[in-house]
């Protein structure tokens, strides 16, 4: 399959990374179905079939129900497995203090010598394919020889094709981290600038905070604790008040799910590989009740067929327990106080939408616009606003790249 040169690395880059392309095996597949075909559903409840489709209690019965019968019946894997490698795949080795991991990445290069690195990183429960409709509309706008940008797309260490993390040792943020800011080496970038939301956003904050070679980043989640009042300086609109309100809200009536990988990782990680009904009302759920519009059901099954097939339910758990707890850290901790360019996409139906006032506390905050529409999977849900929100974002910051010179391949 040609890329029409977006799949030439950059000089610069070790050869040690290698071209991939996903091939999920047949009996893989054919186990899955048998899996559903065979797989219970609980009984009709009141909690599971309220009047008026009413979810507030959870994943409906009917939904599950449908859902179930359409991916053991109608979904084509192989379909939407073309369509992910309709784009370049790459696998690269990070010799890491807390051992070796296989980095899976997606990626359009870009042939022009002095193109800005862009890091998109995903969270939970999404995955790479969370930003192919951004990498749609570059392939379309641009060439390789046009293009401005060198645009990598990661997936994050226990996610899809990645390295799962360790069994000797713990991992956090810090450790992903330090994981790509050594990737960014390894492809040969001198500096970059990330882009991110849910655990990407988390991770890149980390990353923008503690690796000098990283020289912007710009967030659309931002989830923390109230800042000190005496560090609030810009006012509070009528829309950052309503987010405020769906904060508070899914802090104490959505985030038992983030309690439970945070405590019990070990329990809910069994639950979820064993059975892929359990891991589509888990995951599903989030993607009905996270998104501003309930999203066409194949891409729901995209996802969850992804971390079925890739094993990834129980290795994709290993942050929680750093932002949950006595000792949570969040965008709001000190020691990841942001003192370089820093970029903010508010949109309106996100879970965790803090306001510009609390959001610049935490850095160096020069970029920050407002949505109506999109929510927590903003590269999935509202690609374009996302992307023009990114590049309206360099217009402020283009200075930090003068010296990029990566060069042509």
């Amino acid at each position: 399959m040609g890329f029409n040169g977006f799949d030439i690395l950059p000089r610069g880059a070790s050869e040690a990374i290698r071209p991939w392309k996903v091939n999920i095996p047949q009996q893989d597949l054919d186990k899955l179905v048998t899996l559903l075909k065979v797989t219970p559903l609980a009984p009709p409840t009141f909690e599971n079939s309220l009047p008026g489709q009413d979810r507030h209690m959870g994943v409906r019965r009917d939904w599950l129900l449908a859902a179930k019968h359409y991916w053991e019946a109608d979904f084509d894997w192989r379909k939407h497995e073309k369509h992910i490698n309709s784009f370049p795949h790459f696998k690269a080795p990070i010799h890491d203090s807390s051992g070796v991991f296989d980095i899976h990445l997606v990626a359009l290069f870009s042939k022009r010598s002095d193109a800005i690195p862009i890091l998109l990183l995903h969270g939970w429960p999404g995955c790479f394919a969370e930003f192919l409709s951004i990498l749609e509309i570059i392939r379309t706008r641009y060439t390789a020889e046009t293009l401005p940008y060198h645009l990598v797309v990661p997936s994050l260490p226990g996610y899809a094709f990645s390295s799962p993390p360790p069994l000797d040792r713990d991992i956090d943020s810090d450790d992903a981290a330090r994981i790509f800011d050594a990737l960014a080496v390894l492809l040969g970038f001198r500096n970059y600038m990330i882009q991110g939301g849910d655990l990407g956003g988390r991770i890149g904050r980390v990353v923008a905070a503690k690796y000098p070679s990283c020289k912007a980043i710009h967030l659309n989640t931002g989830p923390m604790p109230p800042p000190d009042l005496a560090l609030i300086k810009s006012p509070i609109n009528e829309k950052e008040r309503d987010g405020l309100e769906r904060h508070f809200f899914f802090k104490h009536n959505g985030s038992a799910y983030a309690w439970t990988h945070a405590t019990r990782p070990s329990t809910i990680g069994f639950v979820l590989s064993s059975n892929p009904i359990a891991l589509l009302a888990w995951v599903g759920e989030k993607y009905m009740d996270w998104t501003d519009e309930d999203p066409p059901l194949d891409v729901v099954l995209e996802f969850v067929t992804l971390y079925w097939v890739t094993n990834c339910a129980a290795t994709s758990l290993w942050s929680y327990r750093q932002f949950y707890g006595p000792q949570a850290e969040s965008h709001g901790t000190k020691r990841w106080h942001i003192n370089k360019p820093l970029g903010y996409s508010w949109f309106a139906k996100e879970i965790t939408p803090v306001p510009k006032a609390w959001i610049e506390t935490t850095g160096d905050l020069v970029f920050y616009k407002q949505h109506d529409n999109g929510g927590h999977f903003a590269a999935m849900e509202q690609p374009l606003a996302l992307w023009n929100d990114v590049e309206e974002f360099l217009i402020h910051i283009k200075d930090c790249f003068k010296e990029q010179t990566h060069g042509s391949p």
